[in-house]
This record gives structure tokens, sequence and C-alpha cells, in this order.
């Protein structure tokens, strides 16, 4: 739902969100994605509510979009967030834009329940959050970007002080499940892209401390597009990225440590934006694979359909991809907009 009033200085938008599902009562939920007041003036732009931001430039692994907490039994990719309760203020000058947000409620993340998909052999306690700060789910979380453009580099540099929205986790004392524990910390982050005719350059790089650990972490790569393929309205571009976390094995486990993506984009540039996404990540440690194909076509002026594969193939026990390597999936979603 949106509307503006104040000939369009004022707005409001809502994007409610709900689930149920059969399976697994914990991926049943009801969530505000956006509940946004917006107030726009000529050189700055204030917004209060709950609010989704994106930072990033990559395609792989997106490091630097670090505001909001991931809704992870929606999708196991990350991609999917929770709305965010938060103030920020947009300023636009003519040597860059800074952006200042203030998130007064920490939202946890979201697990399977002994009924769901893609987890370990132990289930999530989300009823019993571990806290750094003594302020729980009310410690305030500050954040600042900068972002601008020279030339053909668009670059965006971030500080983030608070809790972190990645958690680690602590077994019970009974030892049948697991706690999850959220550590204050302060990340510093860049991401940069370089436009040159069909190339496109890509890095995010950040550096994150907390009291257990201080690492760096980055991806970097490029897509090349090949245009009019075969004299046809087609494009196909061509990915590949390489992904490096130097974190230590008390920090938030990751899967992408050492690890090369490589992907193909088309889009047939047809009425009904026929576009097809499909990469795989290997481990270059393991030689663990991870096999991601999405796809969307329009039918019609209000429906389209999307359609998305995930697998995970030569996982070894013991590991995050092993613990999911049955899970692999296909699954068909049809949208219509009224």
């Amino acid at each position: 739902f949106y509307t503006e009033w104040d000939d369009g200085d004022q707005s409001l938008l809502i994007v409610p969100f709900a689930r149920w599902d059969q399976g697994d009562p914990r991926r049943t939920h009801v969530d505000l994605r956006e509940f946004t007041y917006i107030k726009a003036a000529s050189n700055w732009e204030f917004r209060g509510g709950v609010r989704k931001v994106f930072w990033g430039v990559a395609e792989s692994r997106h490091l630097v979009d670090v505001i909001h907490q991931t809704d992870l039994v929606e999708s196991i990719d990350e991609e999917s967030k929770l709305g965010q309760p938060m103030i920020s203020l947009n300023l636009q000058r003519d040597y860059g834009e800074f952006t200042l947000f203030a998130m007064p409620y920490f939202r946890e993340r979201t697990f399977p329940g002994s009924d769901g998909r893609f987890r370990g052999p132990l289930v999530v306690d989300t009823d019993r959050p571990i806290f750094e700060s003594g302020a729980g789910r009310q410690h305030v979380d500050l954040a600042l970007r900068y972002s601008h453009y020279f030339g053909d580099v668009d670059v965006g540099v971030h500080v983030f002080e608070g809790t972190s929205r990645e958690a680690r986790f602590r077994l019970t004392p009974e030892g049948d499940r697991l706690l999850p524990v959220y550590d204050q910390m302060t990340q510093v982050g860049v991401d940069l892209q370089y436009t040159n005719e069909a190339w496109l350059w890509k890095l995010e790089a950040i550096n994150r401390d907390t009291r257990i650990d201080s690492f760096m972490a980055a991806v970097g790569g490029f897509e090349y597009t090949f245009y009019g393929v075969r004299d046809s309205s087609a494009d196909i571009g061509m990915l590949l990225e390489y992904q490096y976390d130097g974190r230590n094995d008390r920090s938030p486990a990751t899967v992408a440590q050492n690890d090369l993506f490589a992907g193909m984009r088309l889009a047939l540039n047809d009425a009904e934006d026929t576009s097809v996404l499909a990469g795989i990540a290997v481990d270059l440690d393991s030689s663990e694979l991870f096999l991601n194909v999405e796809a969307e076509r329009r039918f019609g002026d209000n429906i389209d359909v999307e359609l998305q594969l995930r697998s995970f193939l030569d996982a070894e026990p013991g590991t995050l991809l092993g613990a999911v390597e049955q899970d692999d999936y296909i699954q068909l979603k049809l949208n219509w907009y009224y």
C-alpha cells in the first residue's frame, strides 16, 4: 500500500508479509517488511518506521548488506530480510550522499523448527537467545553510509556499530539444542562497481571487530555481457566471483571462506521479461558444490511465474552443506498482480 500527499513530499509505504506452513510452525510467521513514513525535500529525506534497505553490488554474496536481519526460514541464500525498525536521515550533496541510521530494536534471526528444512542435527532454540549487550533487543544500533560516483566508478562506504545480525551458537546444558548468541560488533565496509562498456567489475569488502574475533572478508569479480546474441534481442552475461572470509572457528559459521562462483545471466528482452540466472559455487578447500537456478517469465498483464532450483553436491559430513545435502529442491511460484 502506498499513498502520498503534500505534493508528493510526504508519503506512506506499507508492505505486509505472512506465511502459513503446514509442516513447520516456526516457518509460520507474520512480518511488516515496510511500514515507513517518508518526508522528502530538495536535498534531504527523512524516513521513520519499519524499512528494508539493500547495500551491495556482488552477485554471489552481499557482505556489506548489514542493516537487516535474515529471514532464514524463507530462503537459505540469506536474501530474504525482516523489516527493521529505524529512523534515517539522508543528505544529498554535490560531492555525495550521506545516510545516518538509528535502529532502536534488534530482530533475531529466524530458524526452522524440528519439522523444518535447512537445519543441522540440532534445533536452534529461538526462545532463549543470548545477547552480549545488557540492553538485549533494545540496544540502539547506528550506521552511517556514504555513496557517490566518480566517472565510471560507483562507491559506497559504511560503518556499523551494534548487534551482529549473525548468530554463533552455544550448546544447551541438556545437549539437545543450540542457543543463538548475538555479539556486539563494529563493521567498516566498502562496495565498488566499475563499468567499462560490456564489463562490470565488482568488489565488496569488510573488516569486522567483535570481542571474540577480528577479521576481513571480501567478494569480488566481474560480469561480462554479450549483447544481441546472434542478432537477436537476447543478452547473455557471464559472471565470475571469488569469496574470501578470514573469520575464526568461534565466529558465526560461513560456507564462503575460500569459494569460487561462476554463473550465467540470460535476458531475452522480450515482452514477457523472460530471464534466467544460473550459477554454481565451489569450495576450493573441500570441493563442495552449491547449484542455484532462478528463472522468471510474465504471462499476460497480471501473472508471472518464477522457477527456482537448488542443489548441494559432494558435501562432506559434519560441514554446513553436509547438514542439508539431502534438501535439494525445486520451487514453482505463481504471482498474481491486481
